[in-house]
């Protein structure tokens, strides 16, 4: 079906309901960043596959809402297609609600799949709908019927994630947990977020990524129930049952929560979809909190850092591959945006312990780099030249860690605009990763430092400095942060985050450098404690595009120390030609 059809097709549905306006989110029942081919309505009917962005579609008009990573690429999207962009960020554009609001008559219907929107968000809705008196109905999948070829959920094999990689067993885990909720007067905790389950019963999956499956858990003080298909579990089961966790089948949570004798339920408002919301019983008092697992998993153990060192070191030696192969090739052989992107991957995968990749590689030549999340395709893919700038964010998945890390090569000749923009991006990911700060710092107060040096020149990019990183698990991952917006949690020992400033020129160049980062004790004063970030990201920085005598001392001797740290590291696991090629790109700058 063509967009037009789909959109056709779409608004019949609507009509025969009664509904004026349609939301459709990018999330799945469990409120996921990346949901299975199943959950993408949005990009069915819109073409527009970001990992970010709302479709509502009315009777005579349609709108795409992302944020700043995507608006090139949807701009060029849409640009051919009954779909308007909204670019979320930018003064003047509103929000969904707000367009909803000022553009429908009073007394409207707003119509959405209630599974697809967490409780604080549908209260949000109707709060900023009660001028205009706008109702919702949150009950209809108006996408059964029109998505004749709808992809089925996917079998997804779960193993148990051993206790040699996750530092803590399932029943330690379940007893903080329970801890947590006679913390709260909380007799149940209903827990939705898919990596929280996963994190929480020690269980993976091998053939999908992010590395988790479907499932609901409810965990009570006397009891765990995990309610999954059974299919997925066959060989888990035994170990489940062994510490003491039920399992259903996944779609029995509906009527176990209408049934549940619970004098309260703690859930967390932000991710529990509002159509289980509305199943508790009227009887329970609902404890509306952040899920407890959200900060416990991000605050890794002694046991996850350890294995993370190792799982970096594994990937290191996979990018130190492939770009060592990248610059003896580069002119020689003809090589593409997605070629690249093979080499890597496969380079990744010869690693022990490696899934492959922990999400879609970005690899971006040239002007694509200036799409924040360019996603290259057999059509519009890039040759690559010996000239010019080439961005590369990738990252692995390995039973004992995650990695992501972007780095921007000089494969040639660059114009001396683009050699600044590549210092300024360089300087401010080296000035954060340099920084000690005392404890109780939040992720928003340490952000300027990344973009001050952009910010000297009156450059800016617009996306987060960065995110946190699962273990095994998400690429993303709350609940701490690098950006502008107000983020009340502060930096812990033992949380990993990525470092990633950024810039980007419109129809020319975008840099981007990342590493991922430990925050770990520094010393103690009588002013308290202060922290620092350990780099755990090992993989060599271009030195070719940068401007020395932008860089201060400082920057010079921390990116020197760095990059020794690199080849001390990687050099035992390479060939010699490896090797060499390593030491000449570790020298000191």
């Amino acid at each position: 079906m063509k967009i037009d059809d789909k959109l056709n097709a779409l608004r019949q549905e609507m009509a025969d309901r009664n509904i004026d306006a349609y939301i459709i989110p990018s999330s799945d029942p469990h409120g996921s960043e990346y949901p299975v081919r199943h959950w993408q309505a949005r990009a069915w009917v819109s073409s527009f596959n970001g990992s970010a962005g709302t479709v509502v579609v009315t009777q005579t008009s349609a709108g795409l809402w992302t944020d700043g990573r995507y608006h090139i690429v949807a701009e060029e999207l849409l640009a051919n297609l009954p779909i308007d962009l909204f670019k979320q960020g930018v003064d003047g554009v509103p929000t969904v609600n707000e367009w909803l609001t000022e553009t429908l008559n009073a007394g409207a219907t707003v119509g959405f799949d209630g599974r697809l929107f967490g409780v604080k968000a549908v209260n949000m809705m109707k709060k900023e709908f009660l001028p205009k008196k706008l109702k919702i109905v949150s009950e209809f999948d108006l996408f059964e019927k029109i998505w004749t070829d709808r992809p089925a959920l996917p079998f997804e094999k779960q193993f148990d994630h051993l206790v040699k990689f996750s530092g803590k067993s399932r029943k330690e885990k379940l007893a903080e947990i329970r801890a947590k909720m006679a913390a709260c007067k909380a007799s149940a905790h209903l827990l939705t977020t898919l990596d929280d389950i996963a994190w929480l019963f020690n269980i993976r999956t091998a053939n999908t990524m992010p590395a988790f499956g479907q499932a609901y858990a409810v965990i009570e003080q006397d009891n765990a129930t995990l309610f999954i298909p059974e299919a997925n579990i066959t060989d888990v089961k035994a170990t489940l049952t062994k510490d003491g966790v039920k399992t259903l089948p996944y779609e029995t949570i509906t009527d176990y929560l209408k049934a549940i004798k619970a004098s309260a339920v703690l859930i967390d408002p932000a991710a529990v979809n509002w159509t289980l919301y509305n199943l508790i019983p009227e009887s329970c008092r609902k404890v509306e909190v952040p899920n407890p697992t959200n900060l416990m998993k991000s605050i890794k153990n002694q046991v996850e850092v350890a294995n993370s060192r190792n799982a970096h070191i594994k990937d290191g030696v996979a990018m130190v591959q492939f770009i060592h192969w990248l610059e003896c090739n580069i002119g020689k052989i003809k090589i593409t945006e997605l070629s690249a992107d093979e080499m890597l991957t496969k380079c990744r995968w010869a690693q022990n312990n490696s899934f492959g990749p922990s999400f879609g590689t970005i690899p971006a030549y040239k002007e694509h780099a200036a799409m924040a999340h360019y996603s290259a395709t057999p059509e519009g893919q890039h040759e690559l030249k010996p000239e010019g700038l080439f961005l590369v964010d990738s990252g692995g998945q390995y039973l004992d860690g995650l990695t992501d890390t972007t780095r921007t090569f000089a494969l040639g000749p660059v114009s001396e605009e683009q050699k600044i923009h590549y210092t300024l991006v360089l300087k401010g990911m080296l000035s954060l990763s340099m920084a000690k700060f005392l404890k109780g710092t939040r992720g928003c107060n340490l952000d300027i430092i990344a973009r001050q040096p952009l910010w000297d020149h009156g450059l800016d990019y617009r996306h987060g400095t960065g995110h946190g990183v699962g273990y095994f698990l998400n690429v993303h991952e709350g609940p701490q942060g690098f950006s502008q917006g107000l983020n009340d949690v502060p930096m812990e020992v033992g949380m990993m985050t990525t470092i990633e400033p950024g810039y980007y020129v419109e129809g020319s160049h975008g840099i981007r450098i990342e590493n991922i980062v430990v925050t770990q004790k520094e010393e103690e004063t009588q002013w308290g404690e202060f922290y620092s970030f350990e780099a755990l990201t090992l993989v060599p920085i271009d030195k070719k595009p940068i401007v020395k005598t932008l860089m201060s001392e400082r920057e010079i001797n921390y990116l020197n120390s760095y990059h020794q740290n690199v080849y001390e590291k990687l050099s035992p696991f390479l060939s010699e030609s490896e090797s060499t090629w390593l030491k000449a790109a570790t020298s000191p700058l």
